[in-house]
């Protein structure tokens, strides 16, 4: 990461009065004590600084870059896993896919944990508790020693992912600042995805499979070393909002029912009794979820009114008639559907319609993954200057016509005639995403940062595996190239319908 990305102030078109900063300025860190001077960064990003301070950056950045890694770094290992550990196709699809439904699952609750109890402190325990499980990965002697293991891994990164990102928006409250600092945040995570099956690759070609997991275990040191050094404790009013345990229980249990299902979906096909059974399982609780949090905000409106003591819901159903919140959750779906969804099945297109290997595969896709190392950071700046609405919109309708280079892909379609789906597409989703991210922040409570963050990574996860599965049956009916044109063309609404989403929503806003 070059010093030019975390320098130079862009405030063009902010309003410095937007009540955006007025209730984010309430989430500034206290001044630390003289004792403890030595240890902390300035925030330099706050106010009218001209350049965000790097080093709580990287802190807050190398978890999630963790947690991105792990979704592809794992896939490449798969074979030697499958021989090592002599474990069946059922125990690898949960070493795979577990990782991610737990992490889905577990999202709200961490969001949650951490804007009651204290951001800071469920970032350690996620961080740590995420080197532990990849210990215990490396470690692992049997089939079901590994899915567990990996099961913890994605309840480390539930923890983490929100955590940091409500002090992200903590370590820079300038909108400004904010927006770059997430464009940086989300341009890691992408080198991190990007660079899985490489890294992956090579510790497997020069180690073992077991090395994929111990990388994890200093990365995570460094981060909570800088994070000690580097990031302020959050302000102790933070832990006095009350726990909402029945609304975090079928929370949990209703989102990893349906990301479970999704998962299975992809293997077993929609029709499954099991996919059907745990599917509407999850939608009945998560409808009981929402009539409980629907019925504590209007107790906790009704007693805050009175001046009395209440219980305030994890996820106040009102958020969702906020402008713009509503829309970039569902932009969240639409979005992760179409890119991953087309990921997944452009993978299927290079390896079995082209005959490539997995190296091969990979480098054929490296236009299209790679882009978010100079996407992301562009749609900070992009955002810091335009607002979060423009980008959103104008990345979308990029991706939009992207997909539709992938009708021109048959048997023998020369590669440079792929260039530009892989390309467009590829920047498209690290510019929307960065973007989106700022909208919901910003749409949210200042103190219910850490949900509503969740609350949009949940609909990524969410629209992936519904995009993986559903491409996944179009390509089993209708051959790989049917079902990569199918695809391509559902990818091109998702995505349609999600700039004109961005553009609906910015104009609320500016209409305020």
């Amino acid at each position: 990461m070059g010093s030019a990305e975390l320098s130079g102030s862009h405030n063009e078109g902010v309003d410095a009065t937007d009540h955006t900063e007025v209730r984010a300025a309430g989430d500034l860190p206290p001044a630390p004590a003289a004792g403890a001077a030595a240890s902390q960064t300035p925030q330099r990003a706050a106010g009218s600084g001209a350049s965000l301070a790097a080093a709580p950056l990287i802190a807050l950045s190398l978890g999630y870059f963790l947690v991105m890694l792990d979704v592809t770094v794992v896939t490449v290992a798969v074979p030697q896993m499958r021989q090592s550990l002599d474990a069946g196709a059922s125990a690898m699809q949960w070493i795979v896919d577990g990782y991610s439904t737990i992490f889905a699952g577990l999202l709200l609750f961490g969001g949650g944990l951490g804007d009651r109890g204290g951001h800071r402190k469920v970032l350690f325990a996620g961080l740590t508790s995420f080197a532990a499980a990849s210990a215990g990965c490396a470690l692992a002697t049997s089939p079901g020693q590994l899915v567990v293991a990996r099961l913890l891994q994605g309840a480390g990164a539930a923890l983490l992912v929100p955590a940091s990102l409500a002090l992200l928006t903590a370590a820079f409250p300038d909108r400004a600042a904010r927006a770059r600092a997430l464009g940086i945040w989300g341009g890691i995570a992408g080198v991190a995805f990007a660079a899985g099956p490489v890294v992956g690759g090579l510790l497997v070609w020069g180690l073992d499979w077991r090395a994929v997991f111990w990388l994890n275990v200093p990365i995570v040191a460094l981060a909570v070393l800088l994070t000690v050094r580097h990031v302020p404790a959050p302000p102790s009013g933070e832990a006095a909002r009350r726990m909402d345990p029945l609304g975090q229980i079928l929370g949990v249990l209703g989102l990893t029912a349906v990301a479970g299902a999704l998962n299975e979906a992809a293997t077993s096909g929609w029709t499954s009794p099991v996919v059907l059974a745990v599917l509407g399982a999850g939608a009945l609780t998560l409808a009981a979820f929402v009539v409980v949090e629907r019925r504590l905000e209007v107790a906790f409106t009704a007693e805050a009114g009175r001046g009395a003591a209440a219980r305030p819901p994890m996820v106040s159903p009102s958020w969702f008639g906020h402008r713009g919140f509503a829309a970039t959750a569902v932009i969240g779906v639409l979005l992760n559907l179409g890119y991953y969804g087309m990921l997944f099945l452009s993978t299927l297109y290079f390896q079995e319609e082209r005959g490539y290997g997995a190296l091969e595969t990979g480098m054929m896709l490296l236009p299209s993954v790679c882009m978010a190392l100079v996407a992301a950071p562009l749609s900070g700046r992009l955002t810091a200057r335009y607002g979060p609405y423009r980008p959103m919109a104008a990345a979308l309708l990029l991706g939009t016509f992207g997909f539709l280079g992938w009708l021109v892909a048959g048997p023998d379609t020369a590669y440079p005639l792929l260039l530009f789906a892989l390309v467009a597409t590829g920047l498209a989703t690290p510019l929307t995403v960065p973007a989106a991210t700022a909208a919901i922040i910003e749409s949210a409570p200042a103190e219910a940062v850490g949900v509503a963050t969740a609350i949009f990574n949940v609909a990524r996860q969410i629209g992936n595996a519904v995009g993986v599965a559903m491409f996944g049956a179009l390509a089993a009916t209708t051959g790989v190239i049917g079902g990569l044109r199918w695809s391509a063309l559902i990818a091109c609404g998702a995505f349609l319908t999600g700039a004109l989403l961005a553009v609906f929503a910015g104009r609320r806003r500016a209409a305020g």
